[in-house]
């Protein structure tokens, strides 16, 4: 995307569909969007048949969004699942010298699993394409994309460059952001340049978890009370032959 485009629309929006999941078999178009934070004004997206969505995740804190109405509300079904909230104590067991993005990643698959597994079953429930957001579309919710992505086999090196895409987009999504977004508890101005990366052995760490368990994210998935009959739908959703 070039730096001269408007900001009057999302900047790191796009579709899961078209992912490869095994020969033949790719991820179906129109069910999972992810992107940043959708502003008030926005100018509806051209190049993305199934807008507007008829759900939206918003994987922000309340005190991201206690001030403003969710843009797309007169649109779309808003769910808030504040993937961060009440954390800030969660102790990971992780190396010490890891990326600091890498510690958030665990923090959120060890600390806050139930609430990743309602994302998954909001996206599964909806009767309509689901966008997927945080602030800038990339922690949260590349954390939520891949666990989506994984759970229907999709290949780990695709999930790695979808996380990547992200890295291109960041210049205009800190434009979005005015760049100086409101830093959240416990970051400071040092490390909003790190945090804002897309380091791939963050989501490789992610990966890495889901590959402990019999049918990676699925596994993770059924460890945390996710049914059998739930993963089938998914898989039947969110997948089709090319």
């Amino acid at each position: 995307m070039s730096t001269t485009d408007p900001l009057d629309r999302l900047v790191n929006l796009r579709d899961l569909g078209g992912q490869p999941v095994s020969d033949g078999v790719l991820t179906r178009a129109g069910v999972v969007l992810r992107s940043d934070a959708p502003h008030a004004g926005d100018r509806a997206p051209e190049d993305v048949p199934s807008w507007p969505p008829e759900v939206v995740v918003d994987l922000r804190d309340s005190w991201e969004t206690e001030r403003e109405e969710h843009p797309l509300a007169e649109v779309a079904e808003v769910r808030n699942v504040p993937l961060l909230e009440d954390l800030q104590d969660v102790e990971v067991e992780i190396d010490d010298a890891a990326h600091d993005l890498t510690k958030l990643y665990q923090t959120i698959l060890q600390g806050a699993p139930k609430k990743l597994v309602e994302v998954f079953r909001i996206v599964l429930e909806a009767d309509g394409p689901v966008l997927i957001h945080c602030a800038a579309g990339k922690d949260r919710t590349g954390v939520s994309a891949a666990l989506l992505l994984s759970a229907v086999g999709v290949r780990d090196d695709a999930i790695v460059a979808d996380y990547a895409r992200t890295d291109q987009n960041m210049f205009r999504v800190l434009q979005r952001l005015d760049a100086a977004p409101v830093l959240p508890p416990g970051v400071d101005e040092e490390m909003v340049r790190e945090l804002m990366s897309t380091p791939t052995e963050a989501i490789e760490s992610v990966l890495d978890t889901f590959r402990r368990f019999e049918d990676r994210a699925a596994g993770w998935l059924r460890s945390h009370g996710v049914t059998e009959d739930e993963l089938t739908r998914w898989r039947q959703k969110f997948t089709a032959k090319a």
